[in-house]
């Protein structure tokens, strides 16, 4: 994967491609291709993939909401490579599936990950050893469950407002019709 011909900073390191600088094009691998590689165009709505077939050159548009989620899948290493994590933008079709990060290492793959989900508003998913795809962690809708956290009045930033028993008390009113004193000798009482 390589980011429009810029050279990866840094000795060993791959590319990163940066999910707040978006719209994105960088190149990546393609083994159906004709030149080996295809063209990815990444915007916040829009993924275009652009390669050649058998000569013919080919424009596919597909709208990230279609994809199925960020993925992170981990290479085992074997006697060719060491083995690398990833960061994978998940398609239904494995031919639309877009790398966004590849790393040795997996010391930056989860803050990848997670970035890119949110950056692009999908849901994160691990992909297993036999290729499946799972959700780390419960969700209803776009939102992720968990068990609720217990109230701590003393760290709250409601501690500094003032007490509650404040609020339970009624405030004045006027009547409806108010009375009117008119023409009358003012009376004060002095000692």
């Amino acid at each position: 994967m390589s980011a429009g011909g810029v050279a990866p900073s840094g000795s060993s390191r791959h590319v990163r491609l940066d999910p707040f600088a978006l719209p994105v094009r960088f190149r990546t691998a393609d083994q159906a291709s004709d030149s080996k590689e295809r063209i990815v165009e990444l915007d916040h709505d829009t993924l275009v993939l652009r390669r050649a077939v058998a000569g013919i050159p080919m424009k596919v548009s597909v709208p990230v909401a279609s994809f199925l989620g960020v993925a992170l899948r981990v290479a085992p290493p074997d006697e060719t490579s060491d083995g690398s994590v990833a960061v994978v933008l998940e398609h239904k079709d494995p031919a639309l599936t877009v790398p966004l990060f590849v790393a040795d290492d997996g010391t930056d793959a989860v803050a990848e990950w997670q970035l890119w989900a949110n950056r692009l508003g999908l849901p994160l998913l691990v992909a297993e050893t036999d290729g499946t795809l799972r959700e780390p962690f419960a969700r209803m809708g776009s939102v992720r469950l968990a068990k609720a956290q217990p109230r701590r009045r003393r760290a709250s930033p409601l501690k500094r407002r003032r007490a509650s028993i404040l609020m339970r008390r009624k405030p004045g009113r006027l009547p409806v019709a108010p009375r009117i004193h008119k023409d009358e000798k003012e009376l004060i009482a002095r000692s």
